[in-house]
């Protein structure tokens, strides 16, 4: 027993200090993704802990002093996403439908055929936006019976798993496709014209994860990422951005990203919404976001059935309410965290100036 406490002490204390270096390696940064069970796993071996160990001995309570820290820390990054943290965007009680932004965002999986069952998610929920992520041409020419009812579309099947295709209620005041980091993977930017005749700057993204099968490093999601949220930072509009980022909500580079953009999460009081993967309950991460400017208020976010993907699609109902931005607040961002974001994008030939500056 003793062998085993020692090696799962091991496997908790390694698994919590490799995200804390500045290392992009995938493997480290993969790190990030199992908090939650991590944390599940420190839970567990404190209880074996005290039940084998000696707590009358000095090395045996050092053993149990480092697994409790690991447990706080690994809580203090997945705490934010769940019932116990304060809500850090509102709940709206505005009922004018004109005032309502819906996206559904559908990660579809490229080989996945059952393109009936989206169709009938978006039939059953009705929203403004549709956003398809890795959507080839086969599943264009699935997703084009929805043109009836969303006549407005921004349309970019690929057959590498980097396909998108935008569908909409909304008209489009601007559209552009453009390939930020990489040549092979787009990503989507449009401004869209509420009902109420106000105007919503969209950003729509996928950028590659750090992995042994695509980028050993993740410095070309950290770019992208850092490129959209420094231009978002200097304009004053409303904003909705929505995808699979490749990326867990707790990480220090979606909390960067948070932090430089001013955007707000509303999963932060709520839940995780675990997107991904469909097929493993116990290794399921939140992949799949929305995050949007302080001028909206939310008033549904939910997880849907499976499509058939190995991610779940995610269902958000916004509302457009100005008056939010005096009582609703992000991450604040310190000159350090601007310090840290110069020095990523200088690894990499691109810049905020870069992301379409769309006329709303």
């Amino acid at each position: 027993m003793d062998i085993v406490i020692f090696f799962g002490t091991l496997v908790v204390v390694v698994s919590t200090m490799l995200p804390v270096l500045r290392v992009r390696h995938w493997f480290v940064r993969g790190m990030d993704f199992p908090r939650l069970q991590i944390a599940y796993l420190a839970a567990a071996l404190l209880v074996v802990q005290f039940f084998f160990l000696d707590l009358q001995s000095m090395l045996d309570r050092l053993l149990i002093l480092v697994v409790s820290l690991c447990l706080l820390w690994q809580l203090w990054w997945i705490l934010p996403y769940t019932f116990f943290w304060v809500k850090e965007v509102e709940t709206s009680r505005n009922y004018d439908f004109d005032r309502q932004l819906s996206v559904i965002t559908a990660n579809v999986l490229q080989t996945n055929r059952d393109s009936k069952t989206l169709i009938e998610l978006v039939q059953q929920y009705q929203p403004d936006i549709l956003v398809t992520l890795e959507s080839d041409q086969w599943w264009e020419s699935r997703l084009d019976e929805l043109a009836a009812d969303m006549p407005h579309s921004v349309k970019c099947p690929l057959e590498n798993f980097y396909g998108m295709h935008v569908y909409s209620r909304l008209p489009f005041n601007e559209q552009e496709i453009v390939y930020l980091v990489e040549k092979n993977v787009p990503s989507i930017h449009v401004s869209v014209t509420l009902r109420t005749g106000d105007k919503v700057r969209m950003y729509f993204l996928h950028p590659a994860p750090p992995s042994p099968t695509e980028n050993t490093e993740s410095i070309e999601r950290d770019v992208e990422l850092i490129a959209v949220a420094r231009s978002i930072a200097e304009i004053d509009q409303p904003v909705v951005i929505t995808g699979d980022l490749n990326d867990v909500a707790w990480s220090a580079t979606t909390r960067q990203f948070r932090k430089i953009s001013g955007l707000l999460d509303p999963r932060v009081g709520r839940g995780m919404f675990n997107t991904f993967h469909v097929d493993y309950a116990f290794l399921r991460w939140p992949l799949d976001y929305l995050f949007h400017s302080s001028e909206f208020r939310l008033k549904t976010i939910r997880r849907l059935p499976s499509i058939g993907s190995d991610h779940f699609a995610l269902y958000t109902v916004l509302s457009f309410e100005p008056a939010a931005s005096a009582v609703q607040e992000g991450l604040a961002a310190t000159n350090a965290d601007h310090q840290d974001a110069k020095k990523t994008m200088e690894e990499l030939p691109v810049s905020e100036n870069d992301v379409p500056r769309l006329d709303t």
